[in-house]
């Protein structure tokens, strides 16, 4: 099993004919992924690498092809309306790539998605990857930007607010033998759709899952809460990981959301909360794999 996605996905791409979405979507049709709609207003019709039909709605497209899930790579000032064509349209999983969406924009979105049957992952998000069981793992789900190449099947799951430092731990359990079940980017905004607890609460329950790699980043307290679940109900080995240690305190490093405001908010509050949670803290993000095959016992 996996969480969210597997090989059976049937994914559409909003925004696939503009030079980021055409390129992501061609890595993802190669990597085994069944891409079976683009949505692109004004280009219906038409055909993406003669092999993907585009359609002008996300509406039209899910009625024509049964899409379960939806890839955005929309510009920031279309981007939540894009994201609520989705869920209008019924479409279960949304994964919204990009970046810089307005904080007021994002904040209307949570409230209309309030009720929804649809899950948002992202936005700012590398999306998320189910490795597939063939050679060099072709055969799985890979919607969004993450390199396909890096991942291996397995049992060990991954979630994380870090594109870069997803990559970095599933390069490092790769290189160690150790396959991945589902890795899932959250992106670094300060409103997702899908935090840290949430995925948690996915891989304690995927039977296929034996061990999770948290990563984690200062600004807010969803790794400090997912933790002090994870402490009650996961009975899974976790390692974390928490960047942003040397970030001056006031100054927004790199992602929208990686501020430090209140008392959990510092590498090293979130650091000592993990801990205190059983949770292993690697030190450097080199580390992250061999930290959680100490605590694995592997």
């Amino acid at each position: 099993m996996s969480i969210l996605i597997d090989e059976n996905t049937k994914v559409l791409i909003q925004g696939i004919t503009g030079a980021f979405g055409a390129r992501h979507a061609s890595l993802s049709l190669a990597y085994g992924t069944q891409v079976v709609a683009g949505v692109t207003p004004g280009k219906g019709g038409q055909k993406f690498e003669n092999v993907v039909p585009i359609f002008d709605t996300v509406g039209h497209a899910v009625q024509e092809t049964g899409a379960t899930a939806s890839a955005i790579f929309v510009p920031p000032a279309f981007a939540a309306d894009a994201i609520l064509e989705a869920a209008d349209a019924g479409v279960e999983l949304i994964v919204c790539i990009t970046e810089g969406i307005p904080v007021m924009d994002m904040m209307r979105v949570k409230a209309m998605l309030v009720g929804s049957k649809s899950r948002l992952i992202g936005p700012n998000c590398p999306g998320l990857v189910t490795p597939g069981r063939g050679e060099k793992s072709h055969g799985g789900c890979r919607i969004g930007i993450a390199p396909g190449y890096i991942h291996k099947r397995g049992n060990v799951g991954v979630v994380s607010r870090s594109g870069t430092l997803t990559y970095e731990a599933v390069w490092q359990l790769t290189q160690l033998g150790y396959g991945q079940s589902t890795c899932v980017g959250i992106g670094g905004d300060p409103i997702n759709g899908t935090n840290h607890r949430d995925v948690l609460e996915m891989f304690n329950n995927d039977p296929e899952t034996e061990a999770i790699i948290m990563i984690g980043e200062i600004g807010g307290n969803a790794e400090a809460d997912a933790a002090r679940w994870a402490q009650k109900h996961c009975k899974k080995p976790i390692a974390g990981f928490i960047a942003g240690a040397t970030a001056p305190p006031g100054r927004r490093m790199g992602h929208a959301g990686a501020i430090v405001g209140g008392e959990e908010d510092t590498a090293e509050a979130k650091k000592r909360i993990l801990t205190e949670c059983g949770i292993a803290v690697a030190e450097t993000p080199s580390e992250m794999a061999t930290t959680l095959l100490t605590r694995w016992g592997k």
